[in-house]
């Protein structure tokens, strides 16, 4: 089962600790990106899958309902910041400080047609002050896009464009940056255990959103945020799956597909539907 190591995931997994049952299963600790493509080749039965790639691969693959990585407004860890308006990116050079192909298409996707423009983009390690060497802007994800977001960027006098609050503001509905899968051949030959795996998630998130302040105070003494902080964006973030972040999947799709490498009207075929 994959476990991706970002701060986003924590309240996932924490609540596993607590219970036990993280004694049960056998984590793979990766980047968003290798996790998808270990899911997807079958190195791994469970895990999360960065929502492009999921689209990629329905057709063998099941999501879990009301557990995935989303925002409903403000994501804080997945951000544009820039030097420039971004109204003035047309042609200008813009990093990318990962592979991880949601976040990259969404902010491709609000530049081009939410903003008109069509910058240069390449992909380097997410150090924002050599980002801002030579490029314009830069597009970063995870734990190095909230130390962007609150530590250097402000540091820096740049901007900072928060990609959840931007879709938003867009197109009124909530974003999913990843979503949990098991794949089909799994769950038909370990469909009790799938089923195990799926409770066992609901309850670790229930739990870690209850007992929030204690997930926060213990992941400050090895993070470099405070625990105020931490609780601010535990409580941000939003792990529900349901119809309403269902519609954003689809419209994401709707608008991304033909270019993308999906079906624009793909289905999300859920656990237990």
């Amino acid at each position: 089962m994959g476990h991706i190591q970002f701060l986003n995931c924590l309240p996932l997994y924490w609540g596993l600790a607590r219970t036990g049952t993280l004694l049960d299963l056998e984590l793979s600790k990766d980047t968003p990106e290798k996790l998808s493509e270990q899911l997807v080749r079958g190195t791994l039965d469970i895990g999360p899958i960065t929502l492009v790639e999921y689209l990629r691969n329905a057709d063998d693959l099941v999501a879990f309902p009301d557990i995935a990585v989303g925002c409903d407004g403000p994501v804080m860890s997945c951000v544009i910041v820039s030097q420039v308006p971004l109204e003035q990116l047309d042609h200008a050079r813009v990093a990318l400080g990962s592979t991880s192909r949601t976040s990259v298409r969404l902010a491709q996707l609000l530049l081009a047609e939410r903003y008109g423009v069509n910058p240069d983009y390449y992909t380097c390690p997410p150090d924002l002050g050599l980002m801002m060497q030579e490029a314009d802007a830069a597009v970063l994800i995870g734990d190095a896009a909230l130390r962007a977001n609150l530590h250097d960027a402000p540091r820096l006098g740049l901007q900072v464009h928060d990609l959840g609050q931007m879709w938003k503001e867009w197109t009124g509905l909530p974003f999913v940056f990843a979503v949990w899968a098991a794949r089909k051949d799994f769950l038909a030959a370990e469909p009790d255990a799938v089923a195990k795996v799926h409770e066992a998630f609901l309850a670790s998130r229930d739990l870690s959103l209850q007992e929030v302040t204690k997930v926060a105070e213990q992941a400050a003494r090895w993070e470099a945020f405070d625990a105020e902080i931490l609780e601010r964006y535990f409580t941000t973030l939003d792990f529900r799956f349901g119809e309403d972040q269902l519609a954003g999947v689809r419209e994401f799709a709707r608008r991304t597909g033909e270019t993308t490498g999906y079906p624009s009207d793909v289905r999300v075929e859920l656990f237990g539907g």
